[in-house]
């Protein structure tokens, strides 16, 4: 005979085996003013997981609960934060004077090649070639851009 034991997806938080225990400590958390992301990762890391997801706690879950509690989020936490050496997409369509929408259905379209940051930003390095680079694909200069970084086995980035 084995045991198995299976994380069952399920449709709430109150139908989750440590639901109860996830929604206290949640609030508790989210009270003291951490945001959202932070405390997906605080549970995650105490061995919770969202409803829909077996292996984590989703800030999007978070939020909702929070919501749901009538918490208020603190203090917002600014995601735009990097290195001067880098552009988000919001600044790089605003150098080029277009919407950043463009720049992201480029990216899911895969005209655009770019490594996505663990935070869920697209960052380009702040270069004139990257900015012309990204200009002649919206020009149609160019077809396709690839601005990932390049395995170890490799060198360099490719930028056009």
């Amino acid at each position: 005979m084995t045991d198995l034991h299976v994380k069952m997806k399920v449709n709430s938080v109150a139908k989750l085996t440590r639901g109860e225990e996830l929604r206290t400590r949640l609030l508790e958390l989210a009270l003291t003013g951490v945001p959202d992301d932070q405390i997906a990762e605080i549970l995650t890391r105490e061995g919770h997981h969202s409803p829909n997801c077996e292996d984590k706690v989703l800030p999007i879950t978070v939020q909702r609960l929070r919501l749901a509690a009538g918490i208020k989020a603190k203090a917002q936490r600014n995601r735009s934060t990097h290195e001067p050496t880098l552009l988000s997409a919001v600044q790089l369509a605003a150098r080029l004077d277009i919407p950043v929408n463009w720049i992201y259905v480029q990216i899911r379209r895969k005209r655009l090649l770019i490594d996505q940051q663990s935070t869920g930003a697209y960052l380009f390095q702040n270069s004139p070639a990257v900015v012309n680079a990204v200009r002649n694909l919206r020009n149609r200069t160019i077809h396709h851009l690839d601005l990932r970084i390049i395995q170890p086995h490799q060198e360099g980035h490719q930028h056009a």
